[in-house]
């Protein structure tokens, strides 16, 4: 029987640099077909702990893991490069069911590195257009220096509706500027009704963007957010991820906005 506790030693295929403090890690992953965009693993290294870390791509036999540089053990990791290894285990929490916006009209908003869960959500569509009636990313981020996966954006805008904006921008910048909020107002629809919303991104970003989406008259059973919060176990016992009898990791880390608008400590 599997003890979920001891992880398993996974080689780092590759390391792509995103930021100066962002860099996206590829890992060795056998079971990479199990794995769902939203769901994260806990990644260690004896002697400097575990951090869970969200799911930003998933490959054959690889998962990407997409890491901002804020502490020891993210410290670490960063002196882990291509052919080194780091221990993994997990997957763990529900992540977000692509077959829940199949033959819809998908829009994604994401604020900087909450980008990086929904992103397996953004490449699936990108790559399978046929499958529902449109999608739209709607990404923000602080500044130009700041804009995380690059290449992949390209494909993106390709393939679906992009809205790539940045914060703030010094004057000889073309692209677009502002909150995410900016451009919700503006969104077309065929059917409102058939449209559906995912939210990722900082608490006060998700509070502003869930009202916005809600003036557009859609209803609250039409949005998805994924809660962030300190995840140690991944396993329901440590209680760290609790907020009243919910479990984030467990439950979580993504919810319909009519239970998600729940948690609150």
């Amino acid at each position: 029987m599997k003890n979920e506790y001891i992880p398993q030693l996974s080689t780092v295929r590759e390391v792509i640099k995103h930021t100066a403090l962002e860099y996206t890690f590829r890992m060795e992953f056998d079971h990479a077909e199990i794995v769902k965009p939203g769901q994260f693993f806990e990644i260690s290294l004896p002697k400097y702990g575990e951090a869970p870390i969200s799911v930003s791509g998933i490959g054959a036999d690889t998962v990407d893991f997409t890491i901002r540089r804020v502490g020891k053990v993210t410290n670490e990791i960063f002196e882990n490069y291509v052919g080194d290894k780091l221990f993994i285990r997990g997957p763990y929490g529900n992540g977000f069911d692509i077959e829940n916006y199949k033959g819809k009209e998908l829009v994604v908003i994401a604020g900087g590195t909450g980008l990086s869960p929904i992103k397996g959500v953004v490449d699936y569509f990108a790559a399978h257009t046929d499958e529902n009636i449109s999608t739209t990313l709607i990404a923000g981020f602080k500044d130009p220096d700041s804009v995380l996966f690059r290449d992949d954006f390209k494909f993106w805008k390709e393939n679906i509706n992009v809205i790539q904006s940045v914060d703030r921008a010094p004057e000889d910048y073309t692209g677009p500027v502002g909150m995410v909020t900016k451009y919700i107002p503006d969104l077309k629809f065929t059917d409102i009704s058939n449209a559906s919303f995912i939210c990722v991104g900082p608490p006060i970003m998700i509070k502003f963007v869930v009202k916005a989406i809600l003036e557009l008259g859609v209803k609250e059973e039409q949005i998805w957010v994924s809660h962030e919060r300190k995840m140690c176990c991944g396993l329901g016992k440590c209680g760290h991820c609790r907020v009243g009898s919910t479990y984030i990791c467990l439950d979580g880390p993504v919810f319909n906005y009519v239970d998600g608008k729940k948690l609150i400590d």
